[in-house]
């Protein structure tokens, strides 16, 4: 019998200071995020070598049975549950990874932390800012740590990005402007599912794909303090997902655009659509200061482009392509040799090895991962921009 200690069972595996512990993984949603997710366990004691611990993946839950049992096997986890709150409490989940639709965030997450379990919830951290704010407060309250997997902080270009602007390499910033692009449901016969429902997913473009360059524009630049916004939706009903031959009204945005003030006086932009022909996950991000820009493209998340005002000699002045792999780069010693690129997946191993690395050795989620109040902040944002958007006013953000 495996020796108990603290929140974690000793394991067999052996690294360079001794046995690494395991930790309990309890998996909500077996879909998108539940795969990647369950990827980035898997990859991750093998790449951060020697690990803090060892994921153990003990569960894995949906509502529907068959689904969530061939998920089970083919992830390879222990079990499975058809009801969140018995996952949670089963003895052996001291994580629960919430990968499920955003309705589903905020009260198993609440109950995890309550139950004194850590939880690692994708983002948007929930569908409005008053139910972030009751698991920002629930997180809080708890002695167990509690992550939102904005996972693009993790990308290793942006992470040098974000170090390139502390240092003061760009100067002052002025204008921060971002647009998420994608293209997956122009077809009006695409059905209505549970991202084009508010009450399951809270916004639509707004909460999936502009959460992220919220966070973004919140990590590199600073607070946003004010926005002013308009939203769209472009068709207005969809085939009914278990009936195709009804139609459903959507009920959530297509696209938004919106002008953002930061505390620090900058100006940005921000954009996000879901009906963009031709582009499949377009985020492409730049920054402008006094010293010089930063321009980043996710389709390119190897690459950095950087300008330099004044650089000498004039003769090579201009946008310089960092490929930003080399062993000094963010996350590089854990990864290949220089030029031998990683991918859109290995972001989660990094968010997952900053969060278990936050559970074992004690340290704090902030300020590179992103905590449930930055969740909270985020949300605050999101519901401005709705706001704005109905009222045709400049919406000005108060937190509470």
């Amino acid at each position: 019998m495996s020796e108990k200690v603290g929140f974690v069972a000793m394991g067999e595996v052996k690294g360079v200071g001794g046995e690494i512990p395991e930790i309990g993984i309890g998996m909500l949603g077996y879909a998108f995020m539940g795969k990647a997710h369950t990827n980035a366990y898997k990859k991750y004691p093998y790449i951060f070598w020697p690990p803090v611990a060892i994921p153990k993946l003990v569960a894995i839950c949906g509502r529907n049975e068959a689904a969530v049992k061939e998920a089970m096997q083919r992830y390879g986890y222990r079990k499975y549950y058809t009801d969140w709150r018995e996952m949670i409490k089963d003895p052996e989940v001291q994580i629960l990874d919430n990968g499920g639709p955003n309705s589903l965030h905020l009260e198993p997450s609440v109950e995890a932390l309550k139950a004194g379990k850590h939880v690692f919830c994708e983002k948007p951290l929930a569908g409005t800012a008053e139910e972030a704010k009751t698991m920002w407060e629930a997180a809080k309250n708890s002695q167990a740590k509690a992550m939102v997997c904005f996972n693009y902080r993790f990308v290793p270009a942006l992470r040098l990005a974000r170090d390139l602007i502390a240092s003061g390499e760009l100067g002052e910033i002025y204008h921060f402007r971002a647009r998420y692009l994608q293209e997956w449901i122009m077809d009006p016969n695409f059905p209505a599912v549970w991202r084009l429902d508010r009450n399951v997913a809270g916004s639509g473009a707004l909460g999936d794909l502009g959460s992220h360059i919220i966070d973004l524009a919140r990590f590199l630049v600073g607070e946003i303090v004010a926005v002013s916004a308009v939203t769209r939706t472009f068709i207005k009903e969809r085939p009914a997902p278990d009936d195709p031959s009804k139609r459903v009204p959507v009920t959530v945005d297509d696209a938004f655009a919106a002008v953002v003030e930061f505390a620090n006086g900058a100006i940005g932009t921000l954009e996000a659509s879901r009906f963009c022909a031709g582009r499949k996950n377009h985020q492409v991000i730049e920054i402008n200061g006094s010293k010089g820009t930063i321009v980043f493209n996710l389709e390119r998340l190897n690459e950095l482009e950087i300008y330099r005002v004044g650089e000498e000699p004039k003769t090579i002045q201009g946008f310089h392509n960092v490929l930003v792999t080399e062993s000094y780069h963010p996350f590089w010693e854990h990864w290949w040799p220089h030029g031998h690129i990683i991918g859109w997946e290995h972001t989660f191993v990094h968010a997952i090895a900053h969060f278990l690395e936050a559970i074992v050795c004690g340290k704090d989620i902030a300020p590179y991962g992103a905590t449930f109040e930055d969740g909270y902040r985020c949300a605050v944002v999101c519901d401005a921009i709705l706001r704005s958007a109905a009222s045709g006013r400049r919406e000005a953000i108060t937190y509470e």
